[in-house]
């Protein structure tokens, strides 16, 4: 499935923007697993549960890139590999993402989240204060989870 350019979005409607960006079930999986366990790797990416296939994940990360969403860089560690990080504009998708999560709390009686009730307690406070703790902690390399789940 080819995503769109920038230019050749059906509308310019802010809903349908964002839904051209982000709004696929693959490119949303991706920023979680970046915010809430420190995925930085195709490999990484390639490990979680939903089981997305290598071809979209790497059109995935590719159009994410493209849109601005995520950077790429070589590892440090091991040039062979890329890192993928948010830049500030996929930072700015974090109060949505924390927002999806409440609203699972909410309704998903097997949420992995439901388990996190101190988490869910604080989001539900205060979700735009959590969101900005987020931002802060993604933006220097952590995750909320980083010994995994979520």
């Amino acid at each position: 499935m080819k995503k769109p350019l920038k230019e050749d979005f059906r509308s310019h409607c802010a809903v349908n923007y964002g839904v051209e960006i982000f709004g696929d079930r693959w490119s949303l999986l991706i920023i979680r697993d970046i915010i809430f366990v420190g995925k930085k790797t195709y490999g990484d990416f390639l490990k979680s549960e939903e089981g997305i296939a290598t071809n979209v994940l790497a059109s995935r990360l590719a159009f994410l890139e493209e849109q601005g969403v995520l950077s790429k860089a070589p590892s440090p560690d091991d040039r062979r590999k890329d890192f993928y990080t948010l830049t500030e504009k996929g930072l700015d998708l974090i109060p949505i993402v924390i927002n999806i999560v409440l609203w699972s709390a909410k309704h998903d009686s097997k949420s992995y989240v439901r388990r996190r009730e101190e988490f869910v307690a604080r989001l539900s406070q205060d979700p735009m204060r959590v969101s900005e703790e987020v931002k802060a902690l993604v933006r220097n390399g952590g995750c909320i989870f980083p010994e995994g789940g979520g």
